[in-house]
């Protein structure tokens, strides 16, 4: 039997303690295991995985070895090597929830008019996060894909930020990733909207979810869909924080050019007066925020001021 379900792991130098939980609960899903097989991407790890992890537990399971570094390079392998109609890309920190390939499913049955839709990604934190995160710490974790909601929704609307998923388990019919791959074919710039090794652009999962408008579909979140996100104390650092918050200024800002929105001119809020008051009323902490999400904005708008000589 033809499974119906491709689940697809992209991971690059995996933590054995997060890539052994999310093994763990993709063996327990609900859904009978003939409808589904899983594929796990290597993406250039020092090691190859298939030396390290095993897959027998599932007869429709393999390795997968893509050396381009890159999440997309990584996704579109993925997307490459599925058959199945109904496509599942679960991070190598996402521990779905038993059901979760069985409600994914049903929805796409439900929802014929949905071409990409995800659910409720809950933050588990292995550590206390740091006292200064605490006043602002949703906003953290919304900056780490993390999502929960009470209502489920969906649109034929790009931009729409409520019915857009995030990468943690995105759900995607076939149609809709063939039809991304084809889009980064033809442009390759964008492949540089998701992670390469250490640079933080996030941006990849919005183009591919909103490619299902492209082709006449919508996006959604459902509330019945629920998958744990593994954060270790690194996530919530300072650093990493300050990084995430400029590579998502500088990807969002590309994908909006992409989809065809002009970047954002400066304002008076970009001077060395607002920074300044930033710094008197917020502190310096959030003087540094800003600057990083300006830096972002800046690196964009370059690149694309470029791309348009």
């Amino acid at each position: 039997m033809k499974p119906v379900v491709s689940v697809i792991t992209c991971t690059h130098n995996p933590r054995s303690n997060y890539i052994k939980r999310v093994l763990l609960a993709i063996q327990k899903q609900t859904l009978p295991i003939e409808l589904w097989e899983y594929l796990l991407i290597d993406n250039a790890s020092n090691q190859l995985l298939s030396s390290e992890i095993d897959l027998s537990w599932h007869p429709n399971a393999r390795h997968i070895r893509e050396e381009q570094l890159g999440l997309t390079p990584a996704r579109l392998r993925g997307i490459k090597e599925a058959v199945g109609e109904i496509l599942v890309f679960v991070d190598d920190d996402n521990v779905l929830d038993p059901d979760y390939l069985e409600v994914a499913l049903r929805i796409s049955k439900d929802f014929s008019i949905i071409g990409a839709w995800g659910g409720q990604v809950i933050a588990e934190l292995e550590e206390d996060p740091p006292e200064w995160t605490k006043p602002d710490l949703k906003n953290y974790l919304y900056s780490l894909a993390c999502r929960e909601f009470e209502r489920d929704q969906w649109s034929n609307l790009i931009h729409q930020h409520e019915t857009t998923p995030c990468g943690a388990g995105l759900c995607v019919r076939k149609i809709v990733a063939q039809k991304y791959a084809e889009l980064v074919h033809n442009d390759p710039r964008r492949a540089d909207l998701d992670r390469k090794g250490q640079i933080l652009s996030s941006c990849g999962d919005s183009d591919l979810a909103y490619t299902a408008c492209d082709i006449g579909l919508g996006t959604g979140q459902f509330t019945s869909l629920k998958v744990t996100h593994l954060i270790p104390p690194s996530r919530l650092s300072e650093d990493y924080l300050l990084r995430i918050s400029e590579g998502l200024s500088y990807s969002g800002t590309v994908l909006e050019y992409f989809r065809g929105k002009l970047p954002a001119t400066p304002t008076w809020k970009s001077s060395s007066i607002y920074l300044l008051y930033l710094r008197l009323r917020y502190g310096v902490r959030r003087r540094r925020f800003y600057e990083a999400t300006q830096k972002g904005l800046r690196q964009a708008v370059k690149e694309i001021a470029n791309w348009q000589n």
